[in-house]
């Protein structure tokens, strides 16, 4: 069974490109522009890994974490943002964000993170 991955972003061409070079990994890969139907399908099926933008209209990649944290807290989100800055590191970071990218991401780094992320916890 392969890894299911969400990808949201508010630029099409980020998830398009993410999507592309994951699904060559094998990944099962989901594309959002934005986080309402993102939630609502995360609220379906579970993600192994969901990659979200850190500012979006609406619903932002602070509250998708939490959102998702909550309902499946195995589940690792890593997030991507133009508007990298400490305190916004450090807020993510408090809930349990697995991986912090600034714009524009390397493909060849998201898929090492996403590779570690996959790795499960009870390993020594």
């Amino acid at each position: 069974m392969s890894h299911r991955i969400m990808i949201i972003d508010d630029e099409k061409i980020v998830g398009d490109m993410a999507k592309i070079s994951l699904e060559e990994e094998g990944y099962e890969v989901e594309t959002f522009l934005n986080a309402g139907p993102a939630l609502k399908k995360l609220e379906e099926q579970p993600f192994d890994v969901v990659v979200t933008d850190l500012k979006m209209k609406n619903i932002d990649g602070l509250e998708v974490l939490r959102t998702v944290k909550k309902l499946y807290p195995n589940t690792k989100v890593i997030m991507i943002t133009a508007f990298a800055n400490l305190d916004v590191a450090i807020e993510a970071i408090k809930e349990d964000v697995f991986d912090f990218f600034p714009k524009p991401v390397r493909i060849k780094e998201l898929k090492e993170s996403i590779r570690k992320a996959l790795i499960p916890d009870d390993k020594p």
